[in-house]
């Protein structure tokens, strides 16, 4: 090898590049970064050859005074932080202060700057890394930087740049990304000179959920939940996508820390739990979240792009997280009309007809839907005693083997055959004393159930809705019962890592409440001794596996309750109401007023909607009325 020797200012520079720059998109990260951070409230990106050729972001902005220049391109030259009490609370979204010098080391670079009331503003420019001197020149309040020729001195960096169109995209994704976190300042990107998007400044919710649709689209809009919750010093807000408007793949999930885009496994795990029990398998939520919380409890200096962070109390933000999420899916009930989508009608499958007798039934029902006894649908569910004895005897297979289950003790769900009107039939009722669902009208092919509320029409998959309603009940039940464990015949020993026999020793306590017994036996063994009664018959080695695998890296874990919900989303599919069912009204209206007071009913355990609600407008559009 030959000598120890200081590198040279531009071999640096460009080895900083190598660390930041990965494309044309990653510049303007930093330069819209930095723009952002001088309090613009409008940014102009004009791109080339797909940012080949050139980069231009303007902003208006406080600029940059005149003998500053010259360190705005030097190496680790910053005004956003100035000691490491700074470096530990940073607020700001760029503060490395290397991002202009590793810009204009592979590129031809231009600074045009002018603060307010300067009489002029003044350019430098920088090629492959020379600077030359700052000169006068005609430029508004504000910042403009010019990018030209990336990587036109680093040819190896210049063959990995894919085509126009493919990096152009990038660009796009990248500033929809900033967009989003900042609502209330004005975007505008043009491409070959021609304009490609106008995102206006937002100053109400109405207008920040427009920005979304811009970015997620309309669809997102309208089955979107908004969260806004705050505990623990922390602040969680933004949109969460209903479970029924899930995706095949994770591409729209923006989550920022104060103001961050960020990727973070804590996180992800979090919101992955929150949806766990109401979201297809493979299926992926589309969400846009912000946590806000002190900047001392976050280290974003983990990651020279800044895509990731770190949190000094990782459990305290995950358990935040999961809960906020958890309880705003929860109130994803039939009957909160607001926040459910507008869908078009599911497609049926030939059954039986249903009479149309029963639909005499509706308009009496209407008048006494208030104050009656609860009503049993005639199906079959496991009883809420004993879930040990019931695993004991088979699980799911004696869940259809029980007393007949009450669809709820509850006001509006009259006895079979009560209903009578109280006044003339056809009497007016107001919208307000309607309830959410509606009265039912009729039952499609054994399906489906037909009922009206004051929006238009309501179609429910009477199966997926009774089988929510069965689960939640079952998961009610079991939170009230003491749970049984199993004591193994033959204790299990395994072995693991020493992180996780170490979990298993802290957390013991924890784990003997949901029924599991472990006891460390050596640095990386542990012995299982019981297990849940309802889990019997389990892979015991890989559920333990599981459970201290996350509690070694979250700090708790939700496994051994996510497959007791798994076999108990099983016992409740087998008893529920089955399809080809023939319901009377009363029962119709009794399985809506179910649906009502019943967390996640808008969907079915396995993240299929239980109903749809089809408007007036949607009506009218369907039979061309007002045309």
């Amino acid at each position: 090898m030959s000598s120890i020797r200081p590198l040279p200012p531009e071999l640096i520079n460009q080895i900083a590049a190598g660390e930041v720059i990965e494309r044309p998109a990653s510049v303007v990260k930093e330069l819209v970064e930095n723009s952002l951070d001088a309090g613009a409230t409008r940014v102009d990106v004009d791109i080339e050859a797909g940012g080949a050729r050139l980069i231009r972001v303007r902003d208006n902005g406080d600029g940059i005074h005149p003998d500053e220049l010259p360190l705005a391109v030097a190496s680790h030259a910053t005004s956003k932080i100035g000691s490491f009490d700074d470096l530990e609370c940073v607020a700001t979204m760029g503060f490395r202060g290397e991002a202009l010098a590793s810009v204009s080391s592979v590129a031809r670079f231009a600074l045009t700057s002018r603060q307010d009331e300067a009489p002029a503003a003044f350019r430098i420019e920088v090629d492959g890394g020379a600077l030359r001197e700052a000169r006068p020149a005609q430029h508004p309040t504000g910042t403009s930087v010019e990018v030209r020729d990336l990587f036109y001195n680093v040819p190896a960096r210049r063959k990995f740049m894919r085509a126009e169109r493919t990096e152009f995209n990038h660009i796009d994704e990248l500033l929809k990304t900033l967009a989003l976190a900042r609502e209330g300042i004005e975007f505008r990107l043009s491409h070959n000179g021609k304009p490609v998007r106008v995102m206006r400044a937002a100053h109400d919710l109405g207008a920040a959920l427009e920005r979304v649709a811009q970015v997620m689209g309309d669809d997102f809009a309208g089955n979107s939940l908004r969260v806004d919750h705050r505990g623990a010093g922390m602040r969680l807000y933004g949109w969460v996508g209903l479970p029924t408007a899930s995706r095949g793949q994770a591409d729209h999930q923006y989550f920022y820390v104060n103001g961050r885009m960020v990727r973070d496994r804590t996180v992800a795990h979090a919101v992955r739990q929150a949806y766990a029990d109401v979201l297809f398998h493979g299926r992926h939520p589309a969400f846009v979240l912000f946590l806000e919380l002190d900047p001392l409890g976050v280290d974003v200096n983990v990651h020279p792009a800044k895509h990731e962070v770190r949190f000094r109390e990782q459990r305290l933000v995950h358990d935040f997280l999961f809960r906020t999420l958890h309880e705003a899916l929860a109130q994803t009930r039939a009957g909160n009309i607001a926040s459910q989508p507008v869908a078009a009608l599911a497609g049926t499958r030939d059954e039986a007809p249903v009479s149309s007798s029963e639909a005499g039934g509706a308009v009496a029902y209407r008048q006494e839907w208030r104050g009656q006894t609860p009503l049993s649908l005639g199906v079959r569910d496991a009883p809420l005693a004993d879930y040990a004895t019931l695993a004991g005897q088979g699980g799911a297979s004696r869940a259809n083997a029980s007393s007949p289950a009450q669809l709820g003790d509850m006001p509006g769900m009259p006895g079979r055959g009560s209903a009578q009107p109280s006044g003339a039939e056809g009497e007016a009722e107001d919208d307000a004393d309607i309830p959410p669902l509606g009265y039912a009208l009729a039952q499609l092919k054994g399906i489906f159930v037909l009922a009206e509320n004051a929006h238009g029409m309501i179609l429910v998959d009477m199966h997926a809705a009774h089988e929510r309603i069965t689960y939640e009940r079952l998961k009610n039940g079991r939170a009230t019962q003491n749970l049984r464990s199993q004591l193994l015949l033959v204790p299990l020993a395994l072995s693991v890592s020493e992180r996780e026999a170490s979990a298993a020793e802290e957390h013991a306590d924890a784990l003997a409440a949901w029924g599991l017994e472990l006891s460390r036996t050596g640095p990386q063994a542990v012995i299982v001794r019981r297990i849940p009664a309802l889990l019997e018959g389990a892979d015991v080695s890989e559920l333990t596996r599981d459970v201290l695998g996350e509690l070694a890296q979250h700090g708790h874990s939700r496994r051994l309750e996510e497959v007791e919900n798994e076999l108990l989303s099983t016992m409740a599919c087998h008893g529920s109401v089955r399809a080809g069912r023939r319901l009377t009204i009363a029962e119709m209206n009794a399985l809506l007023r179910e649906m009502e007071v019943t967390e996640r009913s808008g969907q079915c355990n396995h993240g299929r909607p239980t109903w749809v609600q089809l408007g007036m407008h949607e009506l009218d559009r369907l039979f061309n009325r007002g045309r």
